[in-house]
């Protein structure tokens, strides 16, 4: 009995953890779409599509947020046809955190740039 009590409180423990670093890379993803999403000049640069696509392919990020950050990857002046699905997707996905949705509609609505406003939300996100 003592053994499998220790045995949940082990599995609990790791579960935590790991929910944790999940968070923290999701956190860090944000941060980094939206630095690349506030300085954005029609596309972005190749350190910031680096950057993305390193996101895009990690495994300790978000679904949500790995998508994204290759929809951002793959501006040019706006949103392709691709990353407008995957933004309409995280909008109408009701698990998606608010922060996430904000950005896939910023990144749906942008057009060579980020709106004042936009840019506003953005930086309150870095």
């Amino acid at each position: 009995m003592k053994t499998t009590f220790l045995r949940n409180i082990l599995a609990l423990a790791v579960i935590v953890s790991f929910s944790q670093f999940s968070y923290a890379d999701n956190a860090e993803a944000q941060k980094v779409i939206a630095g690349v999403l506030v300085n954005l000049n029609h596309f972005p640069s190749d350190a910031d599509k680096a950057a993305l696509m390193a996101i895009s392919e990690d495994d300790s990020v978000g679904q949500g947020y790995r998508a994204l950050a290759g929809a951002v990857a793959n501006i040019s002046h706006s949103a392709n046809a691709e990353g407008k699905e995957v933004t309409a997707r995280i909008m109408e996905a009701s698990a998606a955190p608010a922060e996430l949705k904000t950005l896939a509609e910023i990144v749906a609505n942008l057009n060579h740039v980020a709106s004042p406003e936009a840019k506003a939300t953005l930086t309150a996100m870095l």
